[in-house]
């Protein structure tokens, strides 16, 4: 058998004589001969199987990038090997990803993160000073003064003290502790972290997550993945999604029955349905975390993203901090902020942090530890959101260009909000409240029975069939409004409003002409 072995070593050059003085392909021959002896083994069992794999991870949805986008991703190669549709492109507008949408990078941004990639540009004259001042902080507080080396798992400490002090600026004068800041790999890092060191117990004492519905769907998925209980508050859409504290009472009365509710989350400005909550609901929240001893989560990624002139962003800690000590120094918040949304955009950075208080000392040490096991988030981002909390100012040589990048941008947004909500109210069936910011519309859609019925024939939800056939008879790539939760008995779907404004109106018209014929079939 080793002779066959070294035979079948030697079997790749047919005409080089062997060492035993054929050549290299008799010998291998020889060795096939000499190996087909051995009777065959069956296929070993898969170890891992839908049947044995983590059930936690099989529960978890995400229909963001669910089965709409594989569709869309399926029409897209087809259109590529010139399969004929009736449009010419895929419009991606299930996500908020501006650049893709075509959002242009803040120049100033850029500049520092060029500048922090490659230090050789610190000589260059085409760089600003005050780009050039904040990367050399950046670097100096970086291993080896490179972007390339690890930093704290808490995240570089220059950073965090920036976002201390821009917390501190946007809460007027609310102190911010950076032992209070951790950098995290996007928004998402730090939420899923949090609701990591949260989870515990079993059976009616297994903790219960508050998110709102319609929601953000990371949250179930990460309730999923963490065999966390998930407990339904519902916006009230009547009252454009506004937070009713009265709702939040019955969804934790009912929940107190089979989980222990211990975590409320709330999403301000809303994603997908855009509210901006008022400060009496942000007091009156607090309060009601306070009564019920919940923990605060409060996701803030588009604070920047705020366009009805009628609101205003209020921060939780702002909020909490002037509600007096009573609340301030008792009631436990997270709250979260990203370089991926506002007018920033820079969403493949993948740049965040959370400020977390009245943490208890010790499971401040657990939340560390848990972090190390990452090591650190990247210190890239890290850098794209000490930009973020560290912009030009009045005065600095960048200041002009990069307020009117921002405001750029933020205006535009602002109008394709209004022009969202006005042209989907023109369409019969569709009803979409105010888009008082983030950077989604969430309208409400007419299904008729007909077309219900349809959707259960093809074992699919009412709304995942329309946005079925609008992707393809359109192209445009929408997520139903079943993956972020609805009342029962309504249909939605969440469209991104990011898409340039002339491209925009095509989408708007187009999916208003798809609508009317939609219910026309289905009459």
């Amino acid at each position: 058998m080793q002779r066959a072995a070294a035979l079948v070593r030697l079997g790749c050059c047919p005409r080089t004589p062997g060492p035993w003085g054929r050549s290299q392909s008799s010998a291998a021959a020889e060795a096939s001969a000499v190996l087909k002896v051995r009777p065959e083994r069956s296929r070993r069992e898969r170890i891992l199987t839908l049947e044995s794999m983590n059930p936690q991870v099989k529960a978890v949805e995400y229909a963001v990038r669910g089965p709409i986008v594989l569709k869309a991703g399926e029409i897209e190669l087809e259109l590529q090997r010139g399969i004929k549709k009736p449009f010419t492109e895929v419009i991606r507008a299930n996500i908020g990803d501006a650049q893709a949408m075509g959002q242009q990078p803040i120049t100033f941004l850029r500049q520092v993160m060029a500048l922090c990639t490659y230090p050789n540009l610190l000589d260059s004259p085409s760089f600003p000073e005050d780009a050039k001042k904040r990367a050399r902080r950046i670097l100096q507080a970086c291993g080896g003064n490179s972007l390339g080396s690890y930093s704290a798992s808490q995240g570089v400490n220059c950073i965090r003290e920036d976002v201390a002090a821009y917390i501190t600026r946007r809460d007027g004068g609310v102190p911010a502790d950076p032992d209070n800041i951790y950098l995290t790999t996007g928004a998402s890092d730090g939420i899923s972290t949090i609701l990591k060191i949260l989870v515990s117990g079993g059976g009616k004492s297994r903790t219960g997550v508050m998110i709102p519905i319609p929601q953000y769907p990371l949250y179930s998925a990460v309730i999923s993945e963490l065999d966390a209980i998930q407990v339904n508050y519902y916006l009230d859409e009547e009252n454009c999604w506004a937070l009713n504290v009265n709702e939040l009472r019955r969804a934790v009365q009912e929940a107190k029955d089979h989980c222990d509710p211990k975590v409320l989350c709330i999403i301000n400005p809303g994603n997908p349905t855009g509210q901006v909550q008022s400060r009496k609901c942000i007091e009156d929240v607090i309060h009601f975390a306070w009564e019920e001893k919940l923990f605060l989560m409060a996701d803030e990624v588009y604070q920047d993203n705020v366009y009805s002139p009628d609101c205003k962003f209020y921060s939780f800690k702002k909020v909490l901090y002037e509600m007096g000590p009573e609340y301030s120094s008792n009631v436990e918040l997270a709250s979260f902020h990203s370089t991926s949304k506002g007018y920033m955009g820079e969403c493949g950075y993948r740049g965040g942090y959370m400020e977390v208080i009245n943490l208890h000392p010790e499971i401040k040490g657990q939340l560390v530890k848990l972090l190390s096991v990452r090591l650190c988030p990247p210190v890239s981002g890290q850098a794209a959101m000490d930009i973020v909390v560290n912009p030009p100012v009045p005065g600095e040589e960048s200041f002009e260009l990069f307020h009117r990048e921002k405001e750029s941008v933020l205006g535009n947004l602002a109008k394709k909000a209004k022009l969202t909500e006005d042209l989907f109210n023109q369409v019969p069936g569709i009803h979409c409240n105010p888009l008082q910011g983030a950077m989604y519309a969430f309208p409400r859609i007419f299904i008729p029975s007909k077309a219900v019925e349809a959707a259960q024939a093809h074992k699919m939800a009412p709304d995942m069939f329309y946005c079925m056939k609008l992707l393809e008879e359109t192209g445009i790539c929408v997520v139903p409004g079943s993956g972020f939760g609805q009342r029962e008995g309504t249909y939605h779907f969440r469209m991104t409003i990011l898409p340039p404004v002339e491209k925009l109106k095509t989408v708007l018209q187009k999916v208003k002409d798809f609508h009317i014929k939609f219910l026309e079939k289905y009459a």
